[in-house]
């Protein structure tokens, strides 16, 4: 088994009403990492502070979640984070959004791989959803995608993407 098999059995125990979104939106950020949401930093920046806030009362145990390849999801609802800590978050999620660097032919070798998890019923989804997703999201051009509806209301997602080196000076 891949790092990302484990990856993803271990985010639909977690996550078990993860929908095929969320599931690919995993696999790319563990190839391309979250820098498509650096088009403008001082925007950026405005948008963490504004999710940062938006959480403060959302309950967080754990500070991030490991989407491998040396990536995590740094969760804005810790209680590990606070308003002084975000230049330094935001810091870290720019030069890590400098750092990652994917490629669409390993981006796909990881969709397989998410298609043989899917095929061995670890999802709450069908195989067949899974299929039909992909088939529309190639199309697209493989763009970055958003968590689904569901995902939202069931686990209130708020994080940055960040290589798991810079966790020790945050």
């Amino acid at each position: 088994m891949t790092e990302l098999s484990y990856v993803l059995l271990a985010h639909s125990k977690k996550y078990p009403l993860m929908q095929p979104c969320d599931a690919v939106k995993l696999c790319f950020q563990n190839e391309f990492g979250g820098g498509h949401l650096i088009k403008n930093r001082k925007l950026a920046f405005e948008c963490l502070e504004k999710e940062f806030a938006q959480v403060s009362s959302i309950p967080c145990t754990h500070l991030y979640d490991e989407i491998g390849n040396g990536i995590i999801r740094v969760n804005l609802a810790s209680d590990e984070i606070r308003s002084e800590s975000l230049v330094r978050l935001f810091d870290f999620f720019c030069a890590s959004a400098e750092e990652i660097h994917g490629s669409v032919a390993s981006f796909e070798e990881k969709l397989k791989e998410l298609l043989k998890i899917s095929k061995e019923g670890y999802f709450s989804f069908e195989n067949a959803e899974l299929l039909r997703y992909l088939s529309e999201y190639k199309k697209q051009g493989y763009p970055p995608v958003s968590h689904s509806e569901i995902y939202r209301k069931a686990y209130f997602p708020a994080y940055r993407i960040v290589l798991k080196k810079y966790l020790q000076l945050l």
